[in-house]
């Protein structure tokens, strides 16, 4: 994968996830997905959810050893004591495979999924 489409790639990444469960921007920028929460997240209080959807919207911590291949697809970040992660997948356009080419629009769909590190 060359550079060029790893930046793409990451670029796409952030405008998704900066734009977590704002299906409108979907339509804006074209990058098409699902935000899922695994139980761990869904059963805490609504206001530790939402702080936890803001710090994974304003996630921006990427290095050479959190984001070896430069995509911005998975991050990790404290909650309460609590280590939280976040990660990007890439399927098809039927959620049924993986994506052929994920920097294509047309070609992919992204599911970004939030949990709680004990449930990965």
């Amino acid at each position: 994968m060359t550079d060029e489409i790893k930046q793409t790639i990451a670029k796409q990444n952030d405008l998704f996830r900066q734009n977590f469960a704002d299906t409108h921007a979907q339509i804006e920028t074209g990058i098409k997905g699902r935000y899922l929460v695994t139980r761990g997240i869904s059963e805490l209080p609504v206001h530790d959810q939402l702080l936890i959807t803001k710090k994974v919207r304003e996630f921006n911590d990427f290095n050479p050893d959190n984001d070896p291949y430069g995509e911005h697809d998975m991050g990790s970040f404290k909650h309460n004591a609590e280590t939280i992660f976040w990660k990007i997948d890439y399927y098809d356009t039927n959620y049924q495979y993986g994506s052929p080419e994920p920097s294509n629009l047309n070609k992919t769909r992204r599911v970004l999924t939030v949990m709680q590190a004990h449930e990965y």
